[in-house]
């Protein structure tokens, strides 16, 4: 009668604390240069060293120019951050891919990439989009950084164990519709607060007909819904994703893996905390029209005609206007990227629409590959050629646009359509006006320069 979350959870556990949290074992820490110098200074100052430094893998990604990265970072604040990881991650003896390596980018796009994440792991990073590797059908989720010096120490974290939900997405998806679609769609039934204090199993035939990327979005936005995590049961599609990649099992031992895997799923008799069921009929291409991801419509509804004082407030900052329709709506900047959709596939959905058409000449796009993988991948496809034919430029990887902590912002006042996964007041440029969307509905905006139905491109 147990959950796939019960199964990995418990098989963590190293002790209970009576009347108090789970002492959870932890496979596998990503650190990157935001949230963990102060855990390192913890560490530094009462002398401790990593218990598991081979557990740990760092990155810097939220900090890092996405042009000249050949180049000493101009701005102080982040070259300061991305060099301390640097300094930190040779004291302490740990892996480190830095902003000129070729195996760098974003952590939550690398980790899958390089079968650093793999099911049955419990993965935390100081990051809430840690959430991310679910897709793995791994335990994935952020901490804090308190909580990463007590990774660093012990690789054991302090943690209450959350209420289980199943989600399941029943049908077929219509033509124009992808897990970004599916996750803006469950975050506006569920709003932003409606899986708070669960964890997420994704499941339903939607799900099980995901690529590994769609399954990498969907459980990326989990958090968006309040969720502590969200995540996949692992099956073929999974195992097939994961076959030969730089730190996936091989030989003997891929095979004994991959038949513990199989064994990673909720008991047929499981029981969940809540469960949800959805159509995947219900869903077209959306888009969000104010400041939190689940202020969300389809693409051809209008805004709803009233709500409470943060619905009013969201308005106005996005000088939107009550049952008004955003089709149509002049767009200043598109941004495909972020650990939401900077994956190949997402890069290959943007191509499908901009192929043979040009780039609106008053939009700016920033196209920015979540690895420098994905990167080589684009140009191994030849996708680079269709997409500079068409007057884009594919920029360097990193988390870019998607936060206003690097040099791509957005101009106050300015609206921006991206395919990355928060929306707040200020969060790509002070000012800034977001609205969240799919690669599909980013193309379409940048080739016609207003918000356009992808599925009349298609």
């Amino acid at each position: 009668m147990n959950t796939l979350f019960d199964k990995i959870w418990d098989k963590h556990v190293v002790q209970q604390v009576t009347d108090g949290p789970t002492q959870l074992y932890i496979d596998r820490l990503y650190c990157h240069e935001v949230t963990s110098p102060q855990a390192f200074d913890g560490m530094r100052a009462r002398g401790l060293k990593c218990f598991r430094p081979q557990q740990i893998y760092c990155m810097p990604d939220h900090n890092t120019p996405t042009h000249d990265q050949d180049k000493p970072i101009a701005d102080p604040v982040s070259k300061k951050q991305v060099d301390t990881l640097a300094r930190n991650a040779a004291e302490f003896g740990l892996t480190h891919y830095g902003m000129n390596s070729r195996d760098n980018g974003i952590i939550h796009v690398v980790g899958p990439e390089k079968g650093l994440s793999l099911p049955g792991m419990t993965i935390v990073c100081g990051d809430s989009h840690t959430s991310t590797h679910g897709a793995m059908g791994a335990v994935a989720f952020g901490i804090g950084t308190s909580e990463v010096e007590m990774v660093l120490a012990s690789q054991c974290i302090l943690q209450q164990k959350p209420k289980s939900m199943r989600i399941s997405i029943n049908g077929t998806l219509r033509e124009g519709v992808t897990a970004k679609d599916v996750a803006l769609y469950l975050m506006a039934q569920l709003t932003t607060s409606g899986a708070t204090g669960y964890f997420v199993e994704y499941a339903g035939e939607v799900v099980r007909n995901l690529s590994m990327e769609g399954r990498l979005t969907l459980c990326n936005l989990s958090i968006e819904m309040g969720a502590r995590g969200g995540f996949v049961a692992p099956d073929e599609t999974t195992f097939e994703y994961i076959k030969g990649r730089q730190y996936a099992p091989k030989g003997e031992d891929w095979e004994k893996a991959v038949s513990y895997w199989k064994t990673l799923k909720s008991d047929a008799d499981a029981v969940f905390d809540k469960e949800l069921v959805f159509n995947a009929e219900d869903i077209e291409p959306r888009i969000t029209y104010g400041t939190n991801p689940g202020m969300g419509i389809g693409i051809t509804e209008s805004i709803p005609t009233s709500g409470d004082a943060n619905f009013e407030k969201a308005l106005r900052y996005m000088d939107f206007k009550p049952g008004q329709k955003l089709l149509g709506t002049k767009v200043d900047y598109v941004f495909l990227g972020a650990c939401t959709n900077g994956r190949i596939e997402d890069f290959r959905a943007f191509a499908s629409i901009v192929k043979g058409r040009q780039k609106a000449a008053d939009v700016v796009a920033w196209l920015v590959p979540g690895s420098w993988a994905v990167d080589r991948q684009i140009r191994e496809e030849g996708l680079d050629k269709v997409l500079e034919d068409a007057g884009f430029e594919i920029r360097q990887p990193g988390c870019s646009a998607c936060l206003a902590m690097n040099d791509d912002k957005i101009p106050a006042g300015k609206l921006s359509v991206s395919t990355s996964n928060r929306n707040f007041e200020g969060r790509q440029g002070p000012g800034a006006r977001t609205i969240l969307a799919s690669p599909l509905v980013a193309a379409a905006a940048a080739v016609t320069g207003v918000l356009t139905d992808p599925r009349e491109l298609i």
